[in-house]
């Protein structure tokens, strides 16, 4: 019987007078001057004019939101490329989030932008009550700068929408899979009720979603339906007067269309190419039959495929060698082939305009070097579009990459960002590990501000489970194998104390989300290897994970408690069954958010109670809004971080004693 279930009541009030007793202890044990010092100063970087805005492309104009002090929840803005250009661009506001929240008595914050293709005036907004996945969607006029009355308009809910033209979309709401997402594809005409909508395609209950999807390039139209069976599998019909037909590539592959060309990213090997490799094939031809299928990108034993982007007729494709990716412009037959960028450090694709040119934004960073903004257009050499300030001091810091050896004898890379001419101190390892996510370098001022320019070490390890060798070194932490995973970041942690980096009680370790579980596995079955340690919006209890809100999308990747044989490795490193009362543990901060409606609170909640239970050192935090990011504007993120990093602080490095 599990006593701390009351727990995963989100908005009881026994809950929520627990959360707020936990927060006020936190507060009272957290919040020094130095505390107060670096959530300022976390708070400035955060806010700073200064910061590169991020910006997409629709038709001719690029769009950012923006949020500093004076604008929280965030301003939406456009602006030309000539005024993108300018130190001071001339932005064209069109909406102002903090305004909207006041006038409807709404904590809005912004999730995403679907704008009618290829230079529609419309778009739909996705905005989320305080910061949540669910979110509402109203149709919005550009030229008007204003919702569209008796517009396009969804309640709140983990929906799905898209265009198909100005009076149609679809839209997928209300019918759930058992993770929580929609289940079926409706067509949506305007001015009739949206339980009108004609049904399109339904998903089975087990699966995980469905969406449809309208690509309106002139010539080239098509319709989509997408059924994800789970996280890595699924299938794709195009939508025909006669019906949906199923695309002929395998289940675990990844597809897209751009114009005439149909894009195959393989999981697995199929039909003599090898899992990783990028394809390319004229798409009218493959699905009349033919498998002409070209090689875009085929890895190599220290090179995976990282990300890939059209331009209007160039594919950018971005590889990782040993965790450092640089971009090229790639011609649709494979046979030209064009790096961008500068020609070292770490550059990743920002944006691209598809529909438009092959005009593109790239992003140069790295763990000491503020970001540059490049913009370029295919066949021309790319120019600095903007450059960020240091925003902290990385006079004497020096990043180096080594490689940890894991008990099965596998070669673990990790980054050390720190001062290497000094001894054993204060040192900040995180790690992710999972859902194929790479953990690639760059340019952090908050991690910078709050730790490095203080004198601690920061390392990263590009632990399996990640994407950073490709889908193999994906799988090889996949269900069963998920000690792998641990085994690897355990073995880094281990690394660093043999190379006179750190010290175990001087070490501490980091992660949200999996990397929340990665934490949690670390402190109940690796404690003797860290001095504090910090896990955020995590994922703990593996016996009920599948049971609350989006967990059973997940069983993918670690398995289906309810299934015997799963739960008998589970149970093996699910952090809450693991806690051993007469253990020791290091110090412990669990940070997560009640607006998170991916991974529920429920789970750091509960661990936090069983560790108190047993009398161990455990701190807890939970933001009331923030959703999966456990913050929903600057003041909440500088709140977080500087909690975080005093901790961490007050952990790894004490004050001497007088005398």
């Amino acid at each position: 019987m599990d006593r701390y279930q009351w727990l995963e009541d989100l908005d009881s009030p026994a809950s929520m007078t627990w959360v707020r007793e936990r927060n006020a202890e936190t507060f009272a044990r957290l919040t020094s001057a130095r505390y107060e010092e670096l959530a300022a100063e976390i708070r400035a970087v955060l806010d700073s004019d200064a910061r590169i805005p991020d910006v997409y492309w629709h038709g001719e104009l690029l769009y950012n939101l923006w949020q500093d002090a004076a604008h929280p929840k965030g301003l939406w803005r456009r602006t030309t490329l000539a005024g993108y250009r300018r130190s001071e661009p001339d932005w064209e506001p069109l909406l102002d989030l903090d305004e909207l929240s006041t006038r409807e008595g709404e904590n809005w914050v912004w999730q995403s932008v679907d704008f009618l293709r290829p230079a529609g005036t419309r778009c739909l907004l996705s905005l989320s009550r305080g910061g949540a996945d669910a979110a509402v969607v109203r149709e919005f006029d550009l030229d008007r700068k204003g919702f569209v009355d008796n517009g396009f308009s969804l309640p709140e809910a983990k929906s799905a929408v898209g265009w198909i033209d100005l009076d149609r979309l679809y839209v997928g709401i209300g019918d759930v899979t058992s993770s929580g997402y929609p289940r079926t594809v409706r067509e949506w005409r305007r001015g009739t009720p949206l339980s009108e909508a004609t049904l399109v395609f339904a998903a089975e209950y087990a699966d995980m979603m469905a969406w449809g999807e309208h690509d309106p390039t002139p010539g080239f139209e098509r319709d989509l339906v997408h059924r994800r069976r789970d996280f890595y599998r699924g299938d794709t019909y195009l939508r025909t007067g006669a019906g949906l037909v199923r695309i002929d590539v395998p289940e675990d592959a990844e597809l897209s269309f751009h114009r005439e060309w149909l894009l195959i990213a393989l999981r697995t090997g199929w039909l003599g190419h090898p899992g990783g490799s990028l394809l390319i094939t004229p798409a009218d031809a493959f699905l009349a039959g033919r498998r002409d299928l070209r090689v875009v990108f085929e890895p190599a034993p220290r090179t995976a495929l990282n990300y890939y982007s059209w331009t209007r007729d160039r594919l950018i494709v971005t590889a990782l060698t040993d965790v450092v990716s640089r971009p090229e412009a790639v011609t649709p037959d494979g046979t030209t082939r064009t790096p961008l960028g500068p020609a070292a450090g770490h550059t990743e694709v920002s944006a691209t305009n598809p529909d438009h040119s092959d005009e593109y934004l790239l992003l140069s960073t790295g763990f000491t070097e503020p970001n540059t903004l490049w913009y370029g257009q295919v066949g021309a050499q790319p120019e600095v579009l903007r450059r960020e300030p240091a925003f902290f001091d990385a006079t004497g810091l020096s990043v180096r990459q080594f490689f940890a050896t894991s008990p099965d004898g596998t070669r673990v890379p990790y980054f050390v960002v720190g001062r290497s001419a000094v001894g054993p101190g204060p040192t900040l390892l995180t790690g992710y590990g999972g859902f194929e996510i790479s953990r690639t370098p760059a340019y952090d001022a908050v991690t910078g501000r709050g730790w490095l320019a203080r004198g601690g070490t920061y390392v990263v390890a590009n632990i399996r489970g990640g994407g950073e060798y490709g889908p193999e070194w994906h799988r090889a932490a996949l269900r069963e194998n998920r000690p792998r995973a641990y085994e690897d970041f355990a073995a880094v942690a281990t690394d660093l104390v043999a190379r006179g980096i750190t010290t175990p009680r001087q070490l501490g370790a980091q992660g949200g989300s999996n990397g929340g579980l990665l934490m949690g596995v670390m402190l109940t079955r690796y404690p003797e290897l860290f001095g504090a340690i910090v896990s955020q919006v995590p994922l703990l209890d593996m016996r009920r994970y599948h049971r609350l809100l989006a967990g059973a999308s997940w069983m993918a990747e670690y398995g289906d408690p309810d299934d015997e044989s799963d739960w008998a490795y589970l149970r093996t490193f699910s952090p809450y069954h693991n806690v051993a009362p007469g253990r020791p543990y290091p110090p412990v901060l669990f940070v997560t958010s009640t607006r998170d409606d991916r991974v529920h609170p429920g789970h750091a909640r509960k661990m936090v109670a069983l560790l108190r239970e047993h009398g161990h050192d455990v701190t807890y935090y939970e933001n009331i809004e923030g959703g999966h990011g456990a913050a929903a504007d600057n003041r909440q993120r500088a709140v977080k971080a500087a909690l975080i990093y005093e901790f961490l602080w007050q952990r790894l490095a004490p004050a001497p004693s007088p005398g």
